[in-house]
């Protein structure tokens, strides 16, 4: 995820400061690891020294000062240049998952190696079951939903693919340990 042109993203609708561009991410993108502030106002020093987003006032509530930020016609024209790029499909297969299920193929015994698999499918079918729950829950967001989908998409292809490999387990591990 790029940190720096989601807060560009956030601030296209008007000027917010690091506590409400951090609140409106995690209630943007549920299913996405939470900003902490630090990597909030860090990214903002990026930017503002950059050029793409600009002070725009300062408020005092019940604390510190607090500098609310706008985005520069520079800021709206890097964001738009991103909305604008196709992201391409991963190259490489870069995955814990992936890497974890080949090591116990390679390391671990037949029996041990199908039991993590059938272990890992488990998590990821209760992880579908909260899921689903989340996205049809009567209070869920379009955000929640979208989110939701997203992950759900992920982890059924992750499912697909563990079973396709639970499948090969005896084969691979005969070419493997011959």
């Amino acid at each position: 995820m790029s940190t720096p042109h989601v807060l560009l993203g956030l601030l296209a609708s008007g000027t917010k400061h690091g506590y409400e561009l951090k609140r409106a991410h995690d209630e943007r993108l549920p299913q996405a690891r939470p900003l902490a502030y630090g990597q909030v106002y860090a990214t903002l020093g990026r930017l503002l020294r950059d050029g793409l987003v600009t002070p725009a006032g300062q408020e005092r509530l019940a604390g510190p000062d607090r500098t609310a930020y706008a985005l520069t016609e520079e800021g709206r024209t890097a964001l738009d240049r991103w909305l604008g790029t196709v992201e391409p499909p991963m190259p490489h297969v870069n995955s814990t998952l992936f890497a974890k299920v080949v090591v116990a193929l390679l390391a671990a015994d037949v029996d041990r190696a199908r039991a993590y698999l059938i272990a890992q499918r488990r998590a990821h079918t209760d992880r579908l079951r909260e899921l689903t729950a989340l996205k049809t829950a009567p209070s869920a967001t379009i955000d929640d939903v979208v989110a939701a989908d997203y992950a759900i998409a992920h982890l059924d292809a992750d499912l697909r693919w563990l079973h396709t490999t639970l499948d090969r387990v005896a084969d691979w591990h005969r070419e493997v340990h011959p």
